[in-house]
């Protein structure tokens, strides 16, 4: 590919981080005071992982990496952005947990990273960045032992076809053409001065199904929620307790989903 895609959006990450690290929507100080970043969703997948060792991909600064140790994982946590991994290591000595991070592109994580986990976990917003699901379901089977479990929670492709405020499907469903952008502010801050391009890709569920049954994985379980459990989109309603809709649609559309496949 002639758009070097890692570049641009390491730049963009680099800078999303420190508004995202100091954000009310990613509440540092309840995290370090015990708050667990961990949703309900998740946390039933994953189950009892006290002692099981956990790569996460794509951890941003680190909150779901640090929560899986504090339930008793040895969790290693990776992301492509210095400025993440930074924070993230911050923020890890400050907790005084155990968790390790790497800085890595997910596809090169193999050159740098030579172990083997009971679990690869991966959530929220991470697929979109990556432009091969084959390659991504490749590293996951590289990384897992025998019997080892993968978790993805993710946001549901039919959310991604619409514009940004939901008014009309905008985007295609099926994967495409690299999305190219140059938008302002972040998910934690509509208003925060940061204008940077991005490159992401919409990937669909059948792209993303095969790609993990075509390694050898076998899915174990597949749900869809018509929830989000962040506020993180426009036009939103709360529903209950960390259950965002959009306004108009609410229970019309399924908002995230969940997989899970073992070796």
């Amino acid at each position: 590919m002639d758009l070097n895609y890692i570049d641009i959006n390491k730049r963009l990450w680099n800078h999303k981080t420190e508004i995202h690290y100091d954000s009310e929507f990613y509440d540092v100080d309840s995290f370090i005071r015990g708050k667990d970043s961990l949703n309900q969703i998740e946390l039933e997948l994953l189950g009892n992982i006290k002692g099981k060792k956990i790569l996460h991909l794509q951890c941003h600064f680190g909150q779901d990496t640090i929560s899986l140790s504090r339930h008793g994982a040895f969790a290693t946590g990776v992301d492509f952005s210095e400025k993440a991994i930074e924070k993230a290591q911050q923020l890890n000595d400050q907790v005084g947990t155990n968790a390790k991070f790497i800085q890595s592109d997910v596809y090169k994580l193999p050159e740098v990273l030579d172990e083997k986990f009971d679990l690869v976990y991966t959530s929220y917003g991470v697929i979109g960045w990556l432009p091969d699901m084959k390659e991504w379901a490749k590293v996951i089977d590289h990384f897992l032992k025998p019997k080892g479990e993968f978790i993805l929670v993710e946001f549901h492709p039919i959310v991604w076809m619409f514009s940004y405020d939901f008014k009309k499907i905008e985007f295609d469903y099926m994967d495409s053409d690299p999305i190219i952008e140059e938008l302002e502010g972040t998910y934690t801050d509509k208003n925060a001065r940061i204008k940077d391009k991005s490159v992401s890709w919409n990937h669909g569920l059948s792209t993303v199904i095969n790609s993990v049954i075509k390694t050898g994985l076998k899915i174990t379980d597949f749900r869809e929620y018509n929830y989000s459990p962040y506020d993180c989109f426009e036009n939103t309603v709360k529903t209950d307790d960390q259950k965002f809709k959009i306004k108009g649609l609410e229970n019309k559309i399924p908002m995230t989903y969940s997989l899970k496949a073992i070796k």
